[in-house]
């Protein structure tokens, strides 16, 4: 009996301890290191594709899932690998290759995979964004502990990688778990004495393990080299600049000249492998997917109001002068909604800050009140474009990833590129796509060349003209720019000469300069989002690459 009293006793002591630990011991910064660097650099295989034992699998230096989805069909494959995960593609009509997405968090991975076998087709697919890790430090940071209640946040030595979005704080006796809604990616910890044991997965399949002990030294993250430096022309000012930081947080710059890069060279540890962050540079993208739908005569002019693509559940916000809200008001940020984003003391009913958090946001953004009649004023808001991606997934009959891939991305040769979505899995048209810069400067040749590039005629060349005219001034920005569809208007000056430029612009200086007088397109990419430096591309253009071009 005193056996037994003893072992009920200390399982009572170890119970309350395991439930007792508090979390305020772990608010700290912890660290560990990752085994290598190419552990997220994780390999995509479809097997047996056409037979009853198909199977789908994802795997480093280690299986970390594998799937059997048996499908006989080769035309369109929908995967649902894991809870919340899954793969949607399409063979291809010389059934080489495969095109499809990995859905993961709140990000569509383009993966393409090629036949290496007899209905076998490999491909690789880097969830952190880059081709191999620069550091294989690994941070967490468990901040505000008390209790049970804490936040955890990840972080990579390597800060090329934009970051988590962590949520879902879960702790049960010594074991926490959280997950990064942006990559998908799932946390589990177990808390030990001065130990952090950490797993990473995607579902239930384990990508990687670290031990993580308190940090007792400040973090080391970023400070890159890069050695790429291709084209003639010769920029040492600029480059002088951006190294000694005078000209911060410079990612790329590529120059091309009738067709020709001219120049192009990568800092801070970027690469052309690695897929940008374009933030809202992508709307010129979005642009892009409603012309080409236009082209294919889905919708009949951009005059239709937004409400004839819109589900009978959101007239109930439909009303005399909301009906007025077309196609072309949504293109030209002047669809006269309360959405603006900046420049205003009040913060704006549609805004992103406003729409974003809730579950549904056409339903909040419709609700907005008119502060403009349709196409009379232009105040820029992620809104309008929003609606427009709404309005195009309505009309297509695949999904819009697809109809976007098929019909733009593949035409363009470009395969490396991510697309951020909405609540719902859509593709989000206010911005958000990751694409490197090399195919950022496909995409302005696109337009350079009035909607023809390799031979092909992509963009019909009025829906070009349409989209580089100045309709009216957008009310909320400092600089009044004069804006097409989804594109800035901007001129600079050099040498006594005025060169207009139409312009994808993005949040921490994503900037794609097209600039017709001089048959050039210029791509800057850069990581400034909390030092006000966003505008800094315009600066390089006119101050360290405009003097040096040759008309």
């Amino acid at each position: 009996m005193r056996i037994k009293n003893l072992i009920s006793l200390l399982t009572i002591l170890f119970s309350f301890s395991t439930n007792a630990q508090d979390m305020a011991e772990y608010t700290s910064g912890w660290e560990g290191e990752m085994e290598n660097s190419k552990l997220f650099n994780l390999k995509v295989e479809i097997r047996n594709l056409g037979f009853e034992n198909a199977s789908f699998k994802i795997f480093n230096n280690k299986s970390i899932i594998d799937y059997p989805f048996g499908s006989k069909s080769t035309s369109i494959l929908e995967i649902p690998f894991a809870e919340n995960h899954s793969f949607k593609g399409a063979l291809s009509e010389n059934g080489k290759e495969i095109n499809g997405f990995i859905k993961s968090g709140m990000l569509l991975y383009h993966i393409k995979l090629t036949q290496s076998g007899n209905g076998t087709f490999i491909g690789v697919w880097n969830l952190l964004m880059v081709d191999g890790l620069k550091s294989l430090k690994f941070y967490l940071s468990v901040e505000n502990g008390s209790g049970n209640n804490y936040e955890a946040y990840p972080i990579l030595a390597d800060n090329r990688f934009t970051g988590t979005w962590c949520a879902n704080f879960q702790k049960k006796n010594d074991s926490i778990s959280f997950v990064d809604f942006k990559t998908g990616l799932k946390f589990k910890g177990k808390l030990l004495s001065q130990k952090i044991q950490l797993g990473i997965y995607l579902g239930d399949g384990l990508v990687m393990q670290t031990d993580l002990k308190k940090s007792i030294s400040d973090w080391r993250i970023g400070g890159f080299t890069t050695t790429i430096n291709n084209g003639d022309l010769q920029l040492t000012e600029m480059e002088s600049l951006i190294l000694k930081d005078s000209l911060p947080n410079t990612h790329a710059v590529l120059i091309s000249k009738k067709g020709s890069i001219i120049y192009e060279n990568y800092f801070g540890g970027y690469n052309p492998q690695i897929p940008h962050d374009m933030r809202s540079a992508s709307k010129s993208i979005s642009s892009a997917i409603v012309g080409i739908a236009k082209d294919k005569s889905l919708f009949q002019n951009v005059d239709q109001s937004i409400f004839e693509f819109l589900p009978k559940d959101y007239h109930i916000n439909k009303d005399s002068l909301k009906s007025k809200i077309d196609i072309k008001s949504l293109l030209t940020m002047s669809s006269g909604l309360d959405a603006v984003d900046f420049g205003i003391k009040r913060k704006s009913l549609a805004s992103e800050d406003n729409y974003q958090p809730t579950q549904d946001w056409t339903k909040t953004i419709l609700q907005a009140p008119m502060i403009n009649e349709p196409n009379t004023h232009a105040n820029y808001g992620s809104a309008n474009p929003y609606l427009l991606g709404v309005a195009m997934d309505s009309i297509v009959a695949e999904p819009l990833e697809m109809f976007m891939d098929k019909n733009l991305f593949q035409k363009l040769g470009i395969s490396n590129y991510i697309v951020q979505t909405d609540m719902t899995g859509r593709p989000y048209f206010g911005g958000g796509m990751y694409l490197t810069p090399r195919d950022m400067m496909k995409f302005g040749e696109l337009y350079l060349n009035k909607g023809k590039l390799f031979g092909n005629q992509i963009l019909s060349e009025n829906w070009i003209q349409d989209s580089f005219k100045n309709y009216r001034v957008l009310e909320n920005t400092n600089d009044k720019n004069g804006y097409g569809y989804l594109w800035w208007h901007y001129t600079y000056q050099y040498n006594g000469t005025s060169i207009k430029s139409k312009e994808a612009r993005g949040a921490g200086g994503q900037y794609i300069f097209v600039l017709p007088k001089l048959e050039m397109v210029v791509v800057i990419t850069s990581g400034n989002y909390r030092n006000r430096k966003t505008q800094q591309p315009e600066s390089i253009l006119e101050k360290y690459i405009l003097p040096y071009i040759e008309n």
